[in-house]
């Protein structure tokens, strides 16, 4: 073998495959599947979760107070019925947020004229949408 010098490169390559392959082909075997599996969650286009609570769990809640509202006798406390007109409002912050109603019952004072009027304003809104409040 006068003219080799060493091993040729084409044996180490071959010597390289003939090694290696079958184990790569094991791995890829073995991990394919999972690899599949994760890249395909990635690609999936994710369904959105809503925030807040369900809207017909806040629909209750807004029905409840309503009733509640109603119902006060003339000597109701006068904290009670603050209170509860603020959870109301509240539910219906949270209502109009659920359903894309705009609202401004967050930026007005908490009573007076104005306030009465977009709580009014806001309940026809959400009834045109399609929750019913009383």
């Amino acid at each position: 073998m006068a003219g080799e010098a060493g091993f040729p490169l084409a044996n180490v390559l071959t010597y390289a495959v003939v090694v290696i392959a079958p184990s790569a082909a094991g791995w890829l075997l073995l991990h394919a599947p999972k690899t599949v599996a994760r890249v395909a969650r990635r690609l999936k286009p994710r369904a959105l979760c809503p925030a807040g609570r369900p809207i017909q769990a806040v629909a209750a809640d807004l029905r409840r107070l309503h009733r509640m509202l109603d119902e006060f006798e003339p000597g109701t406390p006068m904290i009670r019925r603050v209170g509860t007109w603020r959870a109301y409002d509240s539910l219906l912050i949270q209502a109009c947020a659920a359903m894309a109603v705009e609202q401004h019952l967050d930026e007005l004072p908490e009573e007076g004229m104005d306030r009465e009027i977009e709580r009014l304003r806001v309940e026809e809104s959400l009834r045109s949408a399609g929750m019913v409040i009383h």
